[in-house]
């Protein structure tokens, strides 16, 4: 079964998520569960929590269908001690607000050298942040989201990714989402059937696909190796739509939050019907 949604409003409170997702006919959501500008915010009341639970169940959205992203501040594998400490707190809260609200997953962004230190010491940071996160907060799952390349930011690479993968004690709490666009501002052309099959052997081969947990679903405005992060309206960037055709029609790809991050609010409901359609078409019987 594929999950497939967008990254919706939690404005007026985490609990209004669900229905947002649902007015667009999602089966999945990613959200932010505070303020992702912002280091701090007030715990979670249990009333939001009891009703976001509720709207959950009644909307049929599963937790694994649900993919909350921390803030965009955060850098695990920041190079001075004080911003360090800062990101590492700031993650553990994260994830004591994801396992409040009985999610799992907790999609991040992994982290920058500023270079200050070499990539290697900033992966090796990162893996260390996810190890004392998984100390601090039981069952949540760290999922590592590729980067564009932009600027001195880690994990653009397969290698990067499984090099923190590596060095994280509990595998099973660690996993990767790929976004689309990053991974092609990156240099992974995803441009055809063939090109996109062949990136996906790739990462299996270098990552594995036991350790994807979801993916982004965007088109890209930044041609390929670009390494700008922009994200554009499926079919109207530089990939195109094969790519979320063979997303569509690979079961590897099921049972997993595919979330749209495109650039157009309004068009959501349009683009998840499209990836219906190409759903459908895997097992649509073929005439004779």
């Amino acid at each position: 079964m594929k999950f497939i949604g967008a990254h919706v409003s939690a404005a007026g409170g985490v609990d209004k998520a669900p229905m947002n997702a649902a007015e667009i006919g999602a089966n999945a959501f990613a959200v932010f569960t505070k303020n992702q500008r912002q280091w701090q915010a007030k715990p979670l009341e249990a009333s939001t929590v009891a009703v976001f639970k509720a709207k959950c169940q009644a909307l049929g959205f599963v937790p694994e269908a649900i993919l909350p992203h921390d803030s965009y501040l955060i850098n695990l594998g920041a190079p001075e001690e004080d911003k360090l400490i800062k990101s590492r707190d700031a993650f553990i809260d994260e994830m004591e607000r994801c396992q409040t609200l009985g999610l799992p997953l907790l999609n991040f962004h992994p982290g920058s050298h500023l270079k200050k230190i070499s990539e290697e010491a900033c992966l090796s940071l990162i893996a260390e942040s996810i190890n004392l996160a998984h100390d601090a907060v039981p069952n949540v799952v760290a999922v590592i989201e590729n980067t564009a390349g932009q600027g001195t930011n880690m994990g653009w690479s397969f290698e990067q990714l499984a090099s923190i993968i590596s060095q994280v004690s509990d595998k099973s709490r660690v996993g990767v989402c790929i976004d689309t666009c990053h991974a092609f501002a990156a240099g992974y052309d995803l441009r055809t059937h063939s090109a996109a099959e062949a990136t996906f052997a790739e990462f299996d081969h270098l990552v594995g696909f036991d350790y994807l947990r979801a993916m982004h679903l965007n088109d890209s405005k930044t041609p390929l190796g670009g390494r700008v992060d922009r994200h554009q309206a499926l079919g109207d960037g530089e990939i195109g739509l094969p790519c979320f055709e063979v997303i569509m029609q690979d079961q590897r790809f099921n049972g997993i939050p595919l979330i749209l991050e495109t650039i157009k609010p309004e068009r959501w409901a349009d683009e998840i019907r499209l990836l219906r359609q190409f759903e459908a078409a895997a097992t649509a019987p073929v005439a004779m």
